[in-house]
């Protein structure tokens, strides 16, 4: 019962904050980023040139820290507040924070780019096995989303397949563009 001296605070989001981001929200920055990591890494493969794999893992984190800060700050921008600039401030800050799955996603094929770096393995092998890693990362992605968001098992199943068939583009975008 909510009297004056037993106040209940209010279960909604605070005016003017965006809600806290869901499972599904994250999900696109996991895909979106699995997906800007394997066309870099397809595109960054140089056959016949010089193989640099760690100036290919700064270019992709560098992509997805720009990537993520542009996405948060065109939403932040998409939508007018007349707050006070602190609190401006504030919301922009969270929607530029909110963005780190992006960052977060490219993480397997950096630290693979790195790995062939030190152990000296060829760009060839390496884009297969990221291109191929990054696939079977966005089913995982998107089957373990769609779980937690409380679809079926079959529907769950068939999300990740779709988002695997990104995946799959890119590959075969890949081996008909080289």
């Amino acid at each position: 019962m909510r009297t004056p001296l037993n106040p209940q605070p209010p279960t909604g989001p605070r005016p003017g904050v965006p809600p806290a981001r869901r499972g599904s929200d994250w999900m696109f920055g996991g895909v979106y980023g699995t997906v800007l990591a394997s066309a870099l890494l397809a595109a960054l493969d140089r056959e016949g040139g010089p193989y640099l794999p760690f100036q290919d893992a700064l270019w992709i984190l560098v992509t997805a820290v720009a990537g993520g800060l542009a996405h948060g700050y065109a939403h932040h921008m998409a939508e007018h507040r007349t707050d006070s600039a602190a609190h401006r401030w504030r919301l922009l800050v969270r929607a530029l924070w909110t963005e780190w799955p992006i960052v977060a996603a490219t993480a397997p094929t950096v630290l693979l780019l790195v790995l062939a770096g030190f152990a000296g393995w060829d760009s060839t092998g390496v884009t297969a096995v990221g291109l191929g890693l990054n696939t079977a990362l966005l089913f995982a992605l998107g089957s373990y989303v769609a779980l937690r968001v409380r679809y079926r098992i079959g529907s769950a199943l068939l999300i990740g397949l779709a988002d695997a068939t990104i995946g799959l583009v890119i590959i075969v975008a890949n081996a008909v563009l080289k």
